[in-house]
């Protein structure tokens, strides 16, 4: 007999999205429980009650799938897209799993992003209690001075509510502007941008070089691979799972 489970837990252990992302399904009508319309704070039996999602049955118990996408410019961070744009979900179209991206990149912005169907994982690892580093290369109009840097540093409110990078470094500078390095934990929406444009330089380029211990290193863009072992012990470690 198996043990009943919050209806978000369920989805996000199956793979469909994130503990967030599932609530928003269910807030939007688009999943059921034994054919009626779920409600947030619902819980399932996985061994009796049947759930779809769309209309689409889901099944418990996939076998967990972690990938590191060198995601590229252009491309949207989304299972699904209503207008029609470039997902990352195409660019791991040869996979055979049902994942979700963790997180999200802005779709200019390039780099590492993490695609599991381990939805304890991805809560951990987007949540800032969890204190997951994410690494960003960012190319900034202007040349960035030491004021700018200690601003950086220090910490800065912005629009919702104070920031400050674990790490803020000058790497280099030259006609076309500066490159900095920049650590941070939170990932709040448009936060690195923000954070350069509050301190007056205005990002060109935006590039996430690793999520926790996970880099996209030699992947082409668009190109994926799979976690090693190593890597996905030592992530789980990092957010304080069972490696």
């Amino acid at each position: 007999m198996t043990l009943p489970m919050r209806l978000q837990k369920f989805l996000a252990e199956c793979g469909v999205a994130s503990r967030r992302k599932a609530e928003t399904l269910i807030a939007d009508g688009r999943v059921q429980v034994n054919g009626a319309a779920a409600t947030l704070g619902g819980s399932v039996d996985p061994g009796r009650d049947r759930v779809t999602v769309d209309g689409r049955e889901i099944a418990h118990g996939e076998p967990r799938v972690y990938v590191i996408l060198n995601k590229p410019p252009g491309v949207i961070t989304s299972v699904t897209d209503t207008h029609g744009r470039r997902t990352v979900m195409d660019c791991v179209k040869g996979l055979d799993a049902r994942v979700f991206p963790v997180g999200r990149l802005d779709r200019d912005v390039e780099g590492a992003l993490l695609l599991t169907n381990d939805g304890d994982l991805a809560y951990r690892l987007t949540h800032p209690k969890y204190a997951i580093d994410k690494v960003y290369l960012v190319h900034v109009r202007g040349a960035v001075t030491e004021n700018a840097l200690a601003a950086l540093r220090e910490g800065v409110e912005l629009d919702d509510g104070f920031a400050k990078p674990v790490e803020a470094e000058l790497l280099r500078q030259d006609k076309h502007g500066s490159l900095l390095k920049l650590v941070l934990r939170e990932g709040r929406k448009r936060e690195v941008k923000r954070l350069c444009d509050h301190v007056g330089h205005k990002v060109r380029k935006l590039r996430r070089l690793s999520v926790g211990n996970v880099h996209c290193k030699g992947l082409s863009s668009g190109e994926w691979r799979r976690l090693n072992e190593r890597e996905l012990s030592a992530l789980r470690a990092l957010a304080g799972l069972d490696p």
